[in-house]
C-alpha cells in the first residue's frame, strides 16, 4: 500500500498542472478558447484533486472503498440469521447496501459508521428516498471511537490489518451473543 505526505501530493498536483498548462500545447489552445472552458478545467481538476485526497485519506484510516456485490450482501446477513429485533451495524457502511438490505429485506433497524463524508451524506441520501430514516442510521464518524455496543449483528469489510486492530474493540464492547460476519478478511479469535 502506497501512502503520500501531503507535500507529496501536493508537489505530485503542481507538477500535472505545469504539464498540462505548459509543456502539452494542444491542450493549453484548447483551454485558452474560452473563459467558461478555463473555469470548468479547473473546477474539474480540483474536484479530482480532492476525490484522490479523499480516496488516499480514507485508504489510509482503514480501507479503501469497494462494495460488496449485492446478492453477496444478502448471503451474508442470512448467514448471520437476521431478525426483525436484530440491530445491524456495518462499519465502514460506504454506500450503505448492507443497511438498506438489512432494514428493506430482513426488516432489521440498521446502524451504518462511514469515516468518508461524501459516502456517509450519499448514504443519508438514499435512506431519505427509500424512507428508511426511522429504521437505519448513518453516522459520519471512525468506527474505533463510535460506541458499538447496541450491535446484534456486526457486518464489516476491511483490511486485514484493520481487522486485526478492531478485534479488541469488538471482544470488549460486544455481547457474547453478538454476530460478526465479515468479508474476505479474518479475525483470529
Amino acid at each position: 500500500m502506497f501512502y503520500f505526505k501531503k507535500s507529496q501530493l501536493f508537489f505530485f498536483f503542481l507538477f500535472l498542472v505545469k504539464y498540462f498548462l505548459f509543456l502539452n500545447k494542444p491542450i493549453l489552445n484548447l483551454i485558452l478558447l474560452s473563459n467558461i472552458t478555463v473555469i470548468i478545467f479547473w473546477f474539474l481538476i480540483t474536484a479530482l484533486f480532492f476525490l484522490i485526497v479523499l480516496m488516499l485519506w480514507t485508504n489510509a484510516k482503514g480501507a479503501p472503498w469497494l462494495p460488496t456485490p449485492r446478492k453477496k450482501v444478502i448471503r451474508m446477513l442470512q448467514m448471520a440469521n437476521v431478525k426483525p429485533e436484530d440491530t445491524v451495524l456495518d462499519l465502514g457502511c460506504g454506500d450503505g447496501r448492507v443497511l438498506l438490505a438489512a432494514a428493506r429485506r430482513f426488516k432489521a433497524k440498521a446502524i451504518g459508521i462511514e469515516i468518508d463524508p461524501l459516502k456517509a451524506f450519499w448514504c443519508k441520501i438514499l435512506i431519505t428516498f427509500l424512507g428508511l430514516r426511522k429504521q437505519v442510521k448513518v453516522i459520519c464518524g471512525n468506527f474505533f471511537k463510535e460506541d458499538i455496543s447496541a450491535a446484534t449483528v456486526v457486518f464489516c469489510y476491511l483490511l486485514q490489518s484493520t481487522n486485526n486492530k478492531l478485534e479488541e474493540k469488538l471482544i470488549q464492547e460486544l455481547s457474547p451473543e453478538t454476530r460478526v460476519v465479515t468479508n474476505t478478511f479474518i479475525f483470529h479469535s
